[in-house]
């Protein structure tokens, strides 16, 4: 079986130090225990799941998924790749001790993704992000550094940010504020539109940081020089930690003028301060939106997620609203993330949306409800509208 395309390097490592012409030379051979750590991580890297020994194994565990936690168990345990990619829930929580429910999603997920790579079709982008990365850069791109450390201690990657729901958020990392819920959802929903490619994310971001155009990409810290650029540098300081960003702006449909007003603090009575924002706000997303559209329907989508927010920034919560917690929730498919797949749709077309489950726990499948004819696409439902 050929090497498989994998991640590019480890989240702790030196990567000139794993670029060494001795690199080529290993094997999953006898000699395989006179190899040291960096080099059983490369092997990790190089090699399917399939055919690691107990040593890769324990590497993976230790440097790629930052478990070092469970290396103790694991090597009681687990003696090869092959037991990996076999192992249940129930034995991740019960053979090796990972009572942890976010971190048994994150082995689970990951296995998941290796064994779909063993198909040769490589691991996804999302293994490409590591949870130091999600925890630092990404949640300060979607403008919500406060939850780094949440984040960090459940060690989310980006496989398990594509399976998070408003459940999960609520429950797991305590981020209780609606429309913060939103702002990561969407931040997640960007990632899907580009596969969760990184390098492609960056690229859009590095043509329009100066230039006002492709808001869709834009990080929150972009919003902010954005909103300097149209002479309303007095209230730039107040979208800080505020969770607005491009996808927020672009993606949901409710988020408008008074909802950006609000968030920068522009009181009622500044009508004309207001009027500028409308026009500019206009000239802005108007054109991204009906892009976005047109690219959804293009794919078979129909039109964008309908993101429609209960208790969002502008308002205090209502007693009088209409649905239960479970029905006004904001809702992702808990999916693997995109490995090279390439599932049709009725007519053909690819829809680069997984549909299958595989052997994902059952506390992520129950959460996403079949999608029907007609209802939002990525497990998003409507709820009542309330504005920014």
């Amino acid at each position: 079986m050929s090497p498989l395309p994998l991640s590019s390097n480890p989240p702790h490592s030196d990567s000139d130090s794993l670029s060494s012409p001795t690199r080529h030379s290993l094997s999953l051979s006898d000699g395989e225990d006179q190899l040291d750590r960096l080099q059983q991580v490369e092997l990790a890297r190089t090699t399917p799941m399939s055919q690691w020994r107990a040593g890769t194994v324990q590497a993976w565990l230790e440097v790629v998924m930052a478990m070092p936690m469970y290396i103790r168990t694991c090597s009681e345990n687990v003696k090869s790749g092959k037991v990996l990619l076999g192992l249940t829930d129930e034995d991740l929580e019960l053979g090796l001790g990972v009572s942890s429910l976010m971190h048994r999603r994150k082995l689970r997920l990951a296995i998941e993704d290796y064994r779909e790579a063993e198909n040769g079709r490589g691991l996804s982008k999302a293994a490409d992000m590591d949870h130091h990365w999600v925890a630092k850069a990404w949640l300060s791109d979607v403008g919500l550094p406060q939850y780094s450390q949440a984040f960090h201690n459940h060690l989310v990657d980006g496989r398990m940010l594509n399976s998070l729901t408003r459940r999960d958020l609520e429950r797991h990392l305590n981020i209780t504020k609606k429309f913060h819920q939103v702002s990561l959802l969407l931040g997640i929903e960007l990632l899907h539109l580009l596969s969760f490619d990184k390098e492609a994310l960056q690229a859009r971001r590095i043509q329009c940081e100066h230039q006002n155009v492709d808001p869709l990409v834009w990080t929150s810290h972009r919003v902010i020089k954005w909103i300097k650029d149209i002479d309303l540098k007095e209230f730039a300081e107040n979208l800080l930690n505020s969770g607005v960003h491009g996808a927020v702006m672009v993606l949901d449909p409710s988020f408008n003028t008074d909802s950006m007003a609000t968030v920068l603090g522009i009181q009622s009575g500044k009508h004309m301060v207001r009027r500028h924002l409308v026009e500019e706000m206009k000239a802005l997303i108007g054109s991204a939106r009906a892009d976005t559209k047109q690219d959804n329907e293009c794919i078979g989508q129909g039109t964008p997620p309908t993101l429609l927010r209960q208790n969002s920034v502008g308002r205090p919560p209502s007693s009088t609203g209409r649905h239960t917690d479970d029905e006004g929730s904001l809702r992702r498919r808990a999916v693997k993330p995109p490995t090279g797949f390439s599932p049709k749709g009725r007519n053909g077309r690819d829809l680069s949306c997984h549909g299958s489950y595989g052997s994902l726990p059952r506390e992520v499948r129950d959460q996403t409800p079949p999608r029907t004819e007609g209802s939002p696409i990525r497990g998003y439902t409507s709820i009542e509208v309330t504005n920014v």
